[in-house]
């Protein structure tokens, strides 16, 4: 299996959703499976079934947080330095708008585009990793071909 790279940062928030579940949301589902039982015939109990499937979920999730975590390899970004690589915060400049934009190049597992943290095999990830500060680079996204600048690498 591949290792998965992973800040200490999302690393850390994925075990923190992954207790949460355990020892919260787990116990919950299953003392609500537990009361819509007692309320008699389940093939015409809503509650029950929507608890069931909220169950399932929450089981999934235990899974694929516990696959991921096993497989990930943490990497510290404030012991790299140099040109656009995995853990980089990225400070951008939208050639054509002016609108200025701060990414951090993450994992997968730990990626969320509103937060910043951009996922490294993503369009944009890809095009600015090797990059240096004050190249631009141009990237085909769903809204059409978009121009950056590149005004500050920091690894933190």
């Amino acid at each position: 299996m591949d290792k998965l790279p992973i800040t200490r940062s999302g690393f850390q928030a994925l075990e923190q959703e992954l207790t949460r579940l355990k020892s919260t949301e787990r116990p919950a589902i299953i003392r609500a499976i537990a009361e819509a039982r007692e309320h008699g015939d389940l093939s015409e109990n809503a509650e029950y079934h929507a608890a069931r499937e909220k169950q399932g979920f929450i089981e999934g999730r235990i899974k694929e947080l516990e696959s991921v975590l096993s497989r990930s390899e943490v990497i510290d970004p404030a012991k790299l330095s140099g040109s656009v690589k995995f853990g980089a915060t990225v400070d951008l400049i939208d050639e054509d708008t002016e609108e200025e934009r701060s990414y951090q190049i993450v994992g997968e597992a730990e990626a969320d585009i509103e937060r910043g943290l951009l996922n490294m095999r993503s369009p944009l990830a890809r095009a600015l990793i090797g990059k240096e500060e004050g190249d631009s680079v141009e990237v085909n996204t769903p809204g059409g071909q978009r121009s950056y600048e590149i005004v500050a690498i920091r690894y933190e």
